[in-house]
């Protein structure tokens, strides 16, 4: 009977992670967390075409691009994922996750529910972590605080929210986010269990 390479010294392979959740649930946060503990990780960045907020870097929160310079990324197959949400144009892109796990390290990719939905049934073997708020009050009182949409475009991203919750099956595992420690501890928790599975998973891109 054959032997799991990973037994008995072997080593597992790369994971890639996907981390979404509504809208204002704090996603950005989390990985902001991650980072600053230097959690070893490869965290994706996303290029979006929307406009950069107020404290967001370049190239560490996202890469803000032009959407010619978006489109001519996706019709060259230089994005994972893409997707049109709230009005602007999102995408992961593709060489840099794929470089990654070619070097061994664990990906982090942080998507709105429906890049993460993509991705899954492109990448089957990916990891899902939902993060869910404590409640959908406290989901709506963390997007006023945020105070980035108002009036009916927080309405709008309210009701988004409730309907995004509905994607929870597809992932495996969720995260309740009410204290940003424990849910970057969890988080941890799950990858270190991950990296004891009899059968790894191995992400193909």
């Amino acid at each position: 009977m054959g032997s799991n390479p990973s037994i008995f010294g072997g080593r597992q392979p790369p994971l890639l992670v996907i981390l979404s959740g509504p809208s204002g649930v704090g996603k950005d946060a989390v990985i902001g967390r991650m980072r600053d503990l230097g959690l070893p990780f490869h965290y994706v960045v996303t290029v979006t075409t929307r406009a950069q907020r107020y404290g967001e870097v370049d190239g560490q929160d996202y890469y803000f691009v032009s959407l010619q310079e978006f489109v001519e990324l996706r019709d060259n197959g230089k994005l994972l994922e893409w997707a049109k949400v709230y009005g602007n144009y999102y995408g992961v892109p593709r060489d840099p996750v794929r470089k990654a796990l070619a070097e061994g390290r664990d990906v982090i990719a942080k998507l709105d529910v429906q890049g993460a939905t993509t991705v899954k049934r492109l990448v089957p073997m990916a990891i899902g972590i939902f993060l869910a708020p404590p409640s959908m009050e406290e989901l709506r009182n963390r997007l006023k605080q945020r105070k980035t949409e108002q009036g009916r475009d927080f309405e709008i991203r309210a009701l988004r929210a409730q309907e995004e919750m509905q994607a929870l099956p597809i992932f495996e595992y969720i995260v309740v986010n009410e204290d940003l420690d424990k849910a970057v501890a969890q988080i941890q928790a799950i990858i270190s269990a991950e990296k004891c599975r009899v059968v790894p998973r191995e992400a193909e891109l």
